[in-house]
């Protein structure tokens, strides 16, 4: 439940705490696109050396955060830390698992409907109506990433579903941790990130495993996912569903952004105006709540 005790200003500044946790997350998974761009190895191999530095970096993270005490929160994970352990496993697979069946466009269209399963997840879970201005700044934001992939009608369907699971496992993970302030997100989040690389170990390689590339897959374990995972436990715990959600939205056009940065690849106009949508809808929002 809720805490219903805390004051306005408390959970005013609660609020804004969790808002630039939820933005430097963002900018943290933002770099998928960079890492994936310059490790030439295959996707399960990817995930597995990925998933096992991640997995570290949580259990150090975990052990200097809490200390060996810390080690504890697996005995106490309960129904909701093992459901959210499933579900943010589950994202990832479906995600990767959709990049490979089906467009990366209707990939990423399909990603931007996540504020709005959120929204209706924690309506209907925690009772928690959105708000219209969030609401509004969510529509915004989809048209924003519609105009930035285009519409085409070249998806397939096995793709397209495993996208709408990654949307729904997204949404998931994000009430249960509103809904369940004291849950040992972390535990969970370690637990998620140890099973899913089990899973694509059968069918990881050796392949052109060098030092520079298990350099790269321990930055993409360490940044993208230990970094970004642990700013967003924490600061979805204080902001509503569909605003967690949009504010991810923004990771739609800093992903490219960064590629075009580092690798110098232009993005077309249909991808800087949408991008140029999503970011105003989602800083109008925040600066109105910060108002």
């Amino acid at each position: 439940m809720i805490p219903g005790s805390m004051t306005p200003g408390a959970m005013t500044d609660a609020r804004r705490r969790g808002r630039l946790l939820l933005l430097g997350a963002t900018l943290a998974w933002s770099t998928a696109g960079l890492f994936a761009r310059a490790i030439p190895l295959d996707t399960p191999t990817v995930i597995l050396w990925r998933g096992l530095f991640g997995a570290a970096g949580l259990v150090g993270l975990l052990l200097v955060l809490q200390g060996p005490a810390g080690l504890r929160d697996f005995g106490r994970l309960g129904r909701a830390g093992w459901l959210y352990a499933l579900c943010s496993g589950l994202g990832m697979l479906c995600f990767v698992g959709a990049l490979k069946a089906t467009t990366i466009a209707h990939v990423a269209i399909i990603y931007a409907t996540v504020p709005f399963a959120a929204a209706g997840l924690g309506w209907l879970v925690l009772r928690e109506r959105p708000g219209s201005g969030a609401m509004a700044a969510a529509i915004a934001a989809l048209s924003g990433s519609v105009v930035m992939v285009g519409l085409g009608g070249d998806g397939r369907a096995l793709g397209d579903l495993m996208a709408v699971g990654m949307v729904l496992a997204m949404a998931a993970i994000i009430v249960i941790a509103r809904a369940r302030p004291g849950l040992p997100v972390l535990a969970a989040g370690i637990v998620s990130a140890i099973w899913v690389p089990l899973v694509c170990l059968p069918f990881a390689t050796l392949d052109g495993l060098t030092v520079w590339n298990v350099f790269l897959m321990a930055g993409f374990g360490l940044l993208n996912s230990t970094l970004g995972f642990a700013l967003f436990i924490y600061g979805s715990r204080h902001c509503p569903p569909v605003e967690t959600a949009l504010i991810g939205a923004l990771e739609t056009p800093l992903t490219p952004l960064w590629v075009w940065l580092v690798f110098a690849e232009q993005p077309t106009a249909a991808t800087l105006a949408g991008g140029g949508i999503v970011m105003l809808a989602v800083l109008g929002h925040l600066s109105r709540g910060g108002r």
